[in-house]
């Protein structure tokens, strides 16, 4: 049965840890999680990927401080785009060459996001460089950054990780896929973007999750199912002990009682839990599989389901 998927791809499908982010080595992960991609697209699913970009616009941002006596500084939500273009950039070439007679394109994603979110009084989300505590200081001081020590590394710029509003693009995206168009969208989470003064959009310094702008776009287009791709096969609980235990299909009182119970990390699979469980709750189904497992998952024989 032909289904309107959204599907979020982790950050190790681009970039895995501890590989340098040459393009050789994006491109080459980016060739494996096609073949995947692919085969979803040829059982005859509509499909939007989403992806993450942190390592991505890291790397940007590192070459902005490099090169800051050469060439403007960029702000945030540009790199943000620029990353969204390159990845979109591999993905697209690399979609195409499988699949020559479908349409593939990314569209440049703006998410939108409150200026009244309690989290821009609380920036939590690391990016960029590392730097001593007294440069840290330094550009507290210079530039009004929010500076904090990032696992004893050393420190990092602070911003703030506000909730999605809304996917601004979505009429064209919902468009496209009527289209029968293959979208890459909302990559990193989106660029975050709010009203100002005048209610005009304008860029913010924020990131916005990419599991929880998933799950917005995902209710925006009116999707079948949102499936996140990751590492693993399964959703576990216990994960790592002797008494682990892989889930298959759950309900969302099951998997809410599991969230409750702390078995979900925040910076690993808490994300992905919590937007699975919301859109579950519109009587739909939510899937959290590894990449090789997409298809196999779509048809109800792989991966963790929760189901409304």
């Amino acid at each position: 049965m032909r289904q309107r998927v959204v599907l979020a791809l982790g950050g190790n499908a681009i970039l895995q840890p501890g590989q340098e982010g040459t393009f050789e080595n994006q491109k080459a992960n980016i060739e494996v999680s096609a073949e995947s991609i692919s085969k979803i697209i040829k059982a005859g699913h509509e499909l939007v990927i989403v992806h993450g970009n942190g390592p991505q616009v890291g790397q940007i941002l590192r070459q902005n401080e490099l090169a800051k006596e050469e060439v403007p500084v960029q702000p945030l939500p540009i790199c943000s785009a620029e990353s969204q273009g390159f990845i979109g950039y591999m993905l697209q070439e690399s979609l195409k060459n499988r699949l020559p007679e479908k349409n593939v394109a990314t569209v440049l994603t703006m998410t939108e996001v409150d200026l009244a979110d309690k989290a821009f009084n609380n920036p939590t989300k690391p990016i960029g460089s590392f730097y001593t505590e007294e440069e840290s200081n330094q550009l507290a001081e210079e530039k009004g950054w929010v500076m904090g020590e990032d696992a004893g590394r050393g420190y990092r710029r602070l911003v703030a990780s506000p909730e999605p509003k809304g996917i601004v693009e979505v009429n064209v995206i919902k468009t496209m896929l009527e289209n029968d168009i293959v979208v890459v969208s909302t990559g990193g989470g989106g660029i975050p973007v709010a009203r100002n003064e005048k209610g005009n959009l304008e860029g913010v310094a924020a990131v916005i999750d990419k599991d929880s702008s998933a799950l917005r776009l995902s209710q925006d287009v009116e999707s079948d199912v949102l499936m996140i791709l990751t590492d693993v096969p399964n959703v576990y609980i216990n994960y790592g002990k002797p008494d682990q235990e892989k889930l298959e299909t759950i309900s969302i009182e099951k998997a809410e009682q599991y969230y409750g119970e702390g078995h979900f990390s925040d910076g690993s699979m808490g994300p992905k839990m919590a937007a699975c469980i919301e859109f579950a709750k519109l009587g739909k189904t939510a899937i959290i599989c590894s990449l090789t497992e997409a298809v196999e998952a779509l048809e109800g024989n792989a991966g963790t389901r929760i189901v409304g």
